[in-house]
């Protein structure tokens, strides 16, 4: 498609990412960029010469960001999904030598080009139900040399299939084993080595921790965060999905612009994450997976007015879940979301989660032609069921796309 197009979609009900407008509404596109957004009936036949009609009613809603994954990686652990069947838990296995360490191996012994082709299904998944923006975790090297390549993987992706992505450098995400009983030591080699070498290379947008007592201390990744800040990476975390210890706060305290999981937040964490503008990551499919029973505090989220973003997790241990529509629905029937706050939070939400806020997840003059056209009734349907395919068009950057 020529960049200087333009096109219109008329008599769409549209969701821009923040609310749902009732009546009727046109989208036109110029090139890449969103022109104007107004109601149809007030649309004049002159303010549409030279545009292209795409498309007449339908649901539109913004292009879908899925703003935390791990999709690339080596193997399965579907012995680990029976053994917890059978009694284990996610931290017993991790004693075992298996979760992410599990990976980790598999990971370590392949090609780059093998872990290329192992993430497409996943990735066309995602596409194929409206997800225009991903990010892209490493974390299952840890050490530099597979960190790297998995970053490069990430970076291959945006080269090679219609769909933007933000690296995100996780090398504190488990201590491996020719580390054991040396965390800090491991810490350095992330901070002097991994992010250095990861920021040389522009490999990573974000560098990314697990803060969790199978992990990583507070302490051990707010030196990371320091780290990060050097290097001009921006930050986020994986906190309190297991236990309460206080991550979420020292992540806020530095600017995070996300914290994920956060099944074990307190008013504390949250009233920090308000004060500094970091968005709140759901991650249902994890929640559901591990078979968890303690929510995420989401009314002391809205309480304070703490954005909430929706996301896979996409991983092999704890949610190899393709599915952002999927997550929707686990959002509003696990977490009690609204239909609405769950849109919101696979839009301009989890845009905010991965500081692109300002171009992507809404509808509006000047923001990037990311969009997607349903074939539903309205919005909430998005939510309310999930079947056959219902995305009639993936529009990324102006450009019609499909999941090739």
């Amino acid at each position: 498609m020529n960049m200087a197009s333009r096109q219109a979609w008329l008599g769409v009900r549209l969701f821009d990412g923040a609310m749902q407008h009732e009546e009727p509404m046109a989208v036109l596109v110029e090139g890449d960029t969103i022109r104007q957004v107004v109601q149809a009936q007030d649309l004049s036949e002159a303010a549409l010469e030279g545009y292209e009609i795409v498309a007449r009613q339908g649901v539109m809603t913004p292009g879908l960001i899925d703003c935390h994954t791990h999709v690339v990686y080596g193997g399965n652990r579907a012995a680990e999904f029976e053994a917890r069947l059978e009694g284990a838990d996610y931290k017993e296995i991790a004693r075992r030598g298996g979760g992410i360490l599990s990976t980790v191996r598999q990971t370590r012994a392949a090609s780059e080009e093998e872990l290329f082709a192992a993430a497409l299904p996943r990735l066309r998944a995602l596409m194929a139900e409206g997800v225009t923006t991903i990010e892209i975790k490493s974390g299952y090297g840890l050490d530099l040399e597979t960190e790297l390549k998995l970053l490069r993987v990430a970076r291959r992706v945006a080269e090679e299939l219609p769909i933007r992505v933000s690296p995100t450098l996780l090398g504190a995400h488990a201590l491996p084993p020719e580390y054991a009983g040396r965390s800090d030591d491991y810490i350095a080699l992330v901070c002097e080595e991994m992010i250095p070498a990861a920021a040389e290379a522009r490999l990573a947008d974000a560098v990314d921790v697990f803060c969790e007592s199978i992990a990583f201390s507070v302490a051990q990744c707010e030196r990371v965060f320091e780290a990060a800040a050097r290097h001009g990476l921006a930050i986020k975390g994986h906190t309190e999905q297991l236990s309460n210890l206080g991550g979420s706060a020292m992540a806020a305290r530095h600017g995070a612009l996300s914290v994920d999981h956060i099944e074990y937040l307190d008013e504390a964490g949250v009233a920090a994450m308000a004060a500094s503008g970091t968005v709140a990551t759901l991650l249902p499919g994890a929640f559901y997976f591990l078979r968890e029973t303690q929510r995420p505090p989401i009314a002391l989220l809205r309480q304070y007015g703490v954005p909430m973003a929706v996301a896979t997790d996409v991983n092999p241990g704890t949610s190899p879940l393709s599915s952002i529509l999927l997550m929707m629905n686990m959002a509003c029937t696990l977490f009690q979301l609204t239909p609405t706050e769950a849109l919101r939070g696979i839009t301009a939400n989890a845009a905010r989660a991965l500081g692109l806020g300002e171009r992507l997840g809404t509808i509006a003059p000047g923001m990037q032609a990311d969009l997607c056209l349903w074939d539903v009734e309205q919005p909430a349907e998005l939510a309310y069921a999930f079947g056959p395919a219902r995305l009639r068009q993936r529009v990324l950057a102006g450009e019609m796309r499909d999941a090739a």
